[in-house]
């Protein structure tokens, strides 16, 4: 590696341990050391630097969380909720489930991810704050869901891996690769389930949910009691706002029957018709706003600005990075190494690792050529290589820093969101250092 590519690396970590330290966002700090490293050592200019910038991402985030902000303000959230429980019977461990199966559905389909994620995500969520429930393990079983969908054969990272193979002369049984990466992803969401499944908080108010505007024929929610003594279980946060459930609507008022349509709008836009998640979401939430302007107002607090930062900073530095030649640095090691098995190894942790922090898609389209080499040579299973490749750059996808994990973050809770974001990045950090040696092991190995 260059003396640049080790500057660029030693920033990531100094921007890591300088947040930690003084507890500034994040983001703040990568777009200081993106302007460094980018625009005082390489010589770019500031729009140059800022190509990097995640525009997409921005927005998503943005138009997801003021889409749903209002969604809650006026209850519409709320009642989706209690319609999900009554569908699984009321038997409330079963929504997560649910959660999971419904975004495997929606991406095998071929939804883009994201935009799976960012449609149920906000609604698990709810639902976990409503029943006592720590919300990352809905928003976990939504990511979860979404990369065990993506790779089937009608699914757009599916699509992405057989063209790429093809291009290169090599070919994967489509049903091997999903079935391999839906297993995978089973796994994560059983082992999702163990750690947090059965953690409990005192069921909130959850006040960005709670309905501005009464709905008709209101009654007390359903579901989990407070665990006795009222203390949260399995995590540190704050918990001093929480309190009784909030009231569920059963009925939909005029104000709250236009929001679902809206929500209705954007899945068949995006899903459909592959429309643009964030620009839709930010156009119907554009629209919404314009006819119900007090909500709107109560909503525009729920943009998760500190997520949008933290996550926009991050991504850009991670774009100079590769703009320097980090990646392809990396990927000139890998062609190095005269193991194929051990090459295998290091390209699932570079999948597993960079995935975190950049797109999934790009990152796959990058490293299966890298792959070819010797997946070229018969040394080793191409089916068995691919698979893990494609395992370990999605199961992190629940990463803080990645689109489905921001996310997550993004729609908790005010009061809930910081906790979230330290499970999240330690699910992040632990995903990123055994996921990709589980599937090398089952998938190369074995």
């Amino acid at each position: 590696m260059t003396t640049i590519e080790i500057i660029g690396v030693v920033g990531l970590a100094a921007v890591f341990v300088l947040s930690a330290l003084r507890g500034l966002n994040m983001g703040v700090l990568a777009l200081v050391a993106a302007f460094l490293v980018g625009g005082v050592l390489v010589g770019n200019r500031p729009k140059e630097v800022l190509g990097a910038f995640p525009g997409d991402l921005f927005v998503v985030l943005l138009a997801v969380t003021f889409l749903f902000g209002m969604a809650r303000t006026n209850g519409t959230v709320d009642w989706l909720v209690r319609s999900t429980v009554r569908l699984s019977g009321n038997r409330i461990a079963l929504v997560p489930w649910m959660l999971f199966l419904l975004t495997t559905v929606l991406c095998a389909a071929g939804a883009a991810s994201p935009a799976a994620v960012a449609i149920v995500a906000p609604i698990g969520i709810t639902f976990a704050v409503r029943h006592g429930i720590t919300p990352i393990y809905a928003g976990l079983m939504a990511v979860n869901g979404a990369a065990a969908g993506s790779f089937s054969p009608t699914g757009i990272l599916g699509g992405i891996v057989h063209g790429t193979l093809a291009a290169n002369g090599l070919a994967v049984d489509p049903a091997a690769l999903f079935a391999g990466t839906f297993g995978i992803n089973v796994v994560a969401a059983v082992v999702t389930w163990a750690i947090f499944g059965r953690r409990r908080t005192v069921p909130a108010p959850d006040h960005d949910a709670a309905p501005e505007h009464p709905v008709a024929d209101q009654e007390p929610a359903s579901g989990a009691t407070p665990p006795a003594g009222g203390a949260p279980a399995g995590g540190s946060g704050p918990t001093a706002t929480l309190a009784a459930p909030a009231p569920a609507a059963t009925r939909l008022g005029a104000e709250q029957l236009v929001t679902l349509v809206g929500l209705l709008a954007l899945v068949v836009a995006t899903i459909g018709f592959g429309l643009d998640t964030g620009f839709t979401a930010l156009t119907i939430a554009a629209a919404l706003a314009l006819l119900f302007r007090d909500t709107a107002k109560d909503a525009t607090g729920q943009i998760a600005w500190p997520v949008i930062l933290l996550v926009c900073g991050i991504v850009t530095y991670i774009g100079v990075l590769e703009d320097v030649g980090v990646v392809d640095s990396l990927g000139t090691m890998i062609v190095g190494i005269g193991t194929p098995l051990v090459a295998a190894l290091v390209i699932c942790y570079i999948g597993g690792v960079v995935s975190a922090f950049a797109s999934t898609t790009g990152i796959l389209g990058a490293l299966v050529p890298l792959s070819v080499p010797f997946l070229g040579s018969g040394a080793l299973p191409v089916a068995g290589v691919v698979i893990a490749l494609a395992a370990a750059s999605t199961i992190v996808d629940a990463s803080p820093f990645s689109t489905n994990g921001a996310l997550v973050i993004a729609n908790a809770p005010e009061a809930l969101r910081q906790q979230t974001y330290r499970a999240m990045l330690l699910w992040g950090i632990g995903a990123c250092i055994l996921a990709p040696l589980v599937a090398w092991f089952a998938f190369v190995v074995i």
